[in-house]
């Protein structure tokens, strides 16, 4: 199970609430929590069941105690519990059961302490002073202080240039050798591919969201999101497809939101006809991927979109990827593609199709399922990239110029040397 119980604000939720078996127990809980500055009040008589059946009714605590003393099976009753937690809840559990596995079970589940029965009150001080710590640490520390979220969004400017193929693997990327808390949102609705390369099925998640959209928060993120591993979560739909899409965009944007709070990064599967529908998707999105084909179709789109995002996306910053790229096969080469988009191309991706079949075979990414491809290298380059942005704001300007793509050189001299030639292959808007 992923942890349900994320860490952040106490907002204006109560700071403590417990649900304690015994008298015993309570009464040397209680004066703890006087001298902790709760009321008395707040520490209950009854067990994890009981703790369920009220906090489905109410807002959960910022720290809740729970006795699992009378729990026949502590890990699903935790599961039970995580179903009716807000995100944000710090879960101190405690028992009479003196067993490793359970206690790395509990831990693994979300639970932040698991305390033995008979309770001291030192032990209990100390619990809940490390509970209280984990709201004044940075959300998402890592030992250099708190991380920027980043998102970006992965956009084709053809169809089958593999856009979504490079976004679930930088997805994979970021959650795994970057380590990074990481939401994929496919935003293809009807034909999305996210699940399917991740080997999930797509849930109601965002068929859900965009019907309700004021349903929307960070605990319906955490139910709603499909899980590939601990640090990736999905969201996309396979709706049917005569059902059309009937949002005004509200809910992709609270969705963005409620990522920005729960993840380090986002990577949004763009389709090109939802870019057009709803602009304000771009609103917050810190990368926009272009990915793009040395042919004179996805030259003339990419030159469109380019230009769309210095109107509509402004403080996103485009990196284009020409993706499928064969030697001495290509429709235009990479110097007269450059011209015609008049700036550089940032990453060159090999053609692979032996690697793309390997991926779809194994239900895997691509870069999962074919770890020394030389596709998958360059798609490392720029997952490395993107993650810069966290780092240095000005990274990505000079992304991919020190090895796979660009090199060193002038774009404005090379438009002039290739002005001629550029003229006989630029295509008209």
């Amino acid at each position: 199970m992923s942890s349900p119980f994320k860490t952040g604000s106490v907002g204006s939720r109560d700071p403590f609430s417990a649900f304690i078996c015994d008298d015993a127990a309570l009464d040397v809980l209680r004066p703890v929590a006087v001298e902790m500055g709760w009321q008395p009040e707040k520490c209950n008589k009854g067990g994890l069941r009981n703790a369920v059946q009220a906090l489905s009714i109410s807002a959960s605590p910022a720290i809740l105690m729970v006795d699992l003393s009378e729990s026949g099976d502590p890990l699903n009753d935790i599961n039970a519990l995580a179903e009716v937690c807000e995100p944000g809840t710090v879960v101190i559990a405690i028992g009479q059961v003196n067993d490793v596995r359970l206690y790395r079970d509990l831990v693994a589940s979300g639970i932040h302490d698991y305390l033995l029965k008979p309770l001291s009150a030192g032990q209990l001080r100390d619990a809940l002073t490390n509970a209280q710590a984990v709201f004044s640490a940075p959300r998402n520390q890592d030992g250099d202080g708190e991380r920027q979220h980043v998102s970006t969004a992965v956009v084709g400017t053809r169809g089958g240039v593999g856009a979504s193929t490079i976004a679930t693997s930088l997805a994979w990327l970021f959650a795994g050798e970057h380590a990074r808390s990481t939401a994929l949102l496919d935003l293809d609705v009807h034909f999305g591919t996210g699940a399917l390369s991740l080997d999930l099925e797509p849930g109601r998640g965002l068929t859900d969201a965009i019907e309700n959209p004021s349903r929307i928060d960070g605990l319906f993120i955490e139910r709603a999101m499909i899980r590939a591993n601990d640090r990736l979560a999905l969201m996309s739909a396979e709706a049917p497809i005569n059902a059309p899409l009937m949002t005004d965009g509200t809910a992709f944007v609270q969705l963005e939101e409620e990522f920005r709070q729960a993840f380090d990064m986002t990577v949004i599967d763009l389709p090109r006809n939802m870019l057009i529908n709803f602009p304000h998707l771009l609103q917050d999105v810190n990368v926009v991927t272009l990915v793009c084909e040395l042919t004179l179709a996805s030259a003339r789109d990419t030159i469109r979109l380019l230009s769309w995002l210095k109107t509509h996306a402004p403080g996103a910053s485009p990196l284009v990827v020409c993706n499928k790229v064969q030697a001495g096969a290509s429709e235009i080469s990479k110097a007269d593609f450059e011209a015609s988009i008049e700036r550089g191309v940032n990453y060159m991706i090999p053609y692979d199709q032996k690697a793309a079949v390997n991926a779809a075979k194994l239900g895997q990414t691509f870069v999962e399922a074919n770890r020394s491809a030389k596709s998958t290298s360059v798609i490392k380059d720029i997952a490395n990239a993107i993650v810069g942005v966290s780092e240095d704001e000005g990274s990505l300007q000079d992304a991919g110029k020190s090895g796979s793509l660009m090199g060193k050189f002038d774009i404005k001299s090379l438009l002039s040397s290739k002005k001629d030639k550029a003229g006989a292959h630029e295509p008209a808007e």
